[in-house]
């Protein structure tokens, strides 16, 4: 599908059933608009939250099975029907991009972890329901992936974070390998700050491959689907140790020629994620 914003992992991609490209679309309109309210823009945070609100009515006029009023709901109304949706799974989005308009410090990985729960693994599992795979310990498994998916992307994101007001690096992984945010804001790049991303990066890495074996538990293109997606994450991590953890000045990105290489080591799948 057209985005308008660069992802690195594949949104409806060919590989997917035909059948279920639209559905995902769906899904993925709803979480990027929602996303969008939160961050985009110049509203004010009582406008953000107001946005917000307002997709909550539209999930509620959903339950009830009342017509709903923004353009994206009718079709996404259909698709929770068609596939039983939880909707719960939506609320936990809107919550977790509720909260990003008025916290912008982490004081534990926990907390962070709470944020990932609401902000990424709903959107696997809404994926589980569409591949009628909504079991464990599959759940256990996508939930690894997607927050592991929502780390790298906050790793290779810190300067770009930064400039939004937000530190999603834990504070106490700061304080214990005597980091500032001062280290950010001048974009500093020295032993202490490779030895906290060094950890960062292993315990993303350690989180994604506690989830590989997702993948080749689904059938069919689904499974290749998904083997890109793991790969793909795990190569941006590489990405980012090789650039000697300097992602204020080296964005990792995923090209052409990574997907070259990503789709041989998908055919060796289990070898080239262990």
């Amino acid at each position: 599908m057209p985005v308008d914003h660069y992802e690195n992992f594949p949104v409806a991609s060919l590989l997917l059933p035909a059948r279920l490209r639209q559905p995902i679309e769906h899904i993925y309109a709803f979480a990027r608009s929602a996303d969008d309210i939160a961050d985009e823009g110049d509203a004010s945070p009582v406008e953000r939250l107001a946005g917000l609100n307002d997709y909550r009515r539209e999930l509620h006029l959903i339950e009830q099975g009342k017509p709903t009023t923004i353009g994206l709901f009718a079709p996404l109304a259909d698709t929770i029907a068609r596939h039983r949706l939880p909707i719960q799974y939506f609320r936990d989005l809107l919550d977790a991009f509720s909260q990003d308009v008025g916290k912008t410090r982490y004081a534990t990985y926990t907390e962070l972890k709470d944020y990932s729960r609401r902000s990424a693994d709903p959107v696997g599992r809404l994926l589980l329901c569409l591949f009628n795979a909504h079991r464990e310990p599959l759940l256990t498994q996508s939930d690894a992936i997607c927050s592991a998916l929502q780390y790298i992307n906050f790793w290779q994101d810190v300067g770009i974070d930064w400039a939004k007001g937000r530190v999603y690096l834990p504070q106490e992984d700061l304080d214990r390998f005597g980091v500032s945010e001062s280290h950010i804001a001048e974009q500093r790049v020295d032993d202490a700050w490779r030895s906290m991303m060094a950890f960062q990066v292993d315990r993303a890495r350690a989180l994604m491959l506690s989830g590989a074996d997702l993948p080749p538990s689904l059938p069919g293109r689904v499974g290749w689907e998904l083997r890109l997606i793991v790969l793909g994450g795990l190569r941006i991590l590489g990405r980012i140790e090789s650039v000697g953890y300097d992602v204020f000045r080296h964005r990792p990105k995923l090209g052409k020629t990574d997907a070259l290489r990503m789709a041989l080591q998908a055919a060796n799948y289990r070898h080239s994620t262990r």
